[in-house]
């Protein structure tokens, strides 16, 4: 039997995987090879993923432009993967709220580029030390090949320590 360590993953790939095998394993998970998104690079430090989507007969509304559910789920498991990558075992994190706005109709391919500081990261684990529920917003823009911004997509992320991950960090008296 494997180490839960070994086994913790982020869908279908494990926490600890490198970047480029993470980006092969992602690309070929059935919810997003399906509907045509794909990972183009994540960093080496894992603070940074560019995902495309491109136009299919498949993806398309009936105004012939991209279905905005296509366009949602390009950006749904990108800023929970990153925090999990740098949290670990130790945190819960999964998003607990979304909501996107439609700024223009989305032609063509279409990305988004999600960025994470090890400052932000550093925020998260702080506030999170102590076992407390953190809920942070996090916003990324869809767009498209001219550069012009599609959708904008807002996911609020929820990181709290497990307890018993907790337990071992000192109370300040």
């Amino acid at each position: 039997m494997l180490p839960a360590g070994d086994i913790a993953t982020l869908g279908p790939v494990k926490r600890s995987a490198h970047p480029a095998l993470v980006r092969l394993q992602v690309n070929l998970w059935p919810p997003l090879a399906f509907a045509g998104i794909r990972i183009t690079s994540i960093s080496a430090d894992f603070l940074r993923i560019t995902v495309r989507l491109r136009e299919h007969w498949w993806n398309r509304n009936v105004a012939g432009v991209h279905f905005g559910g296509s366009l949602f789920a390009m950006t749904d498991p990108f800023w929970m993967m990153l925090v999990m990558r740098h949290l670990g075992d130790r945190h819960v994190v999964w998003d607990r709220a979304a909501e996107i706005e439609f700024l223009k109709p989305g032609r063509g391919d279409v990305s988004a580029t999600f960025a994470i500081t090890e400052e932000q990261l550093e925020v998260l684990r702080t506030a999170a030390a102590d076992g407390s529920k953190v809920l942070e917003w996090f916003e990324v823009d869809v767009t498209d090949a001219d550069g012009d911004v599609v959708a904008r997509v807002r996911k609020q992320v929820y990181v709290r320590r497990k307890r018993h991950a907790a337990a071992l960090v000192p109370r300040s008296s």
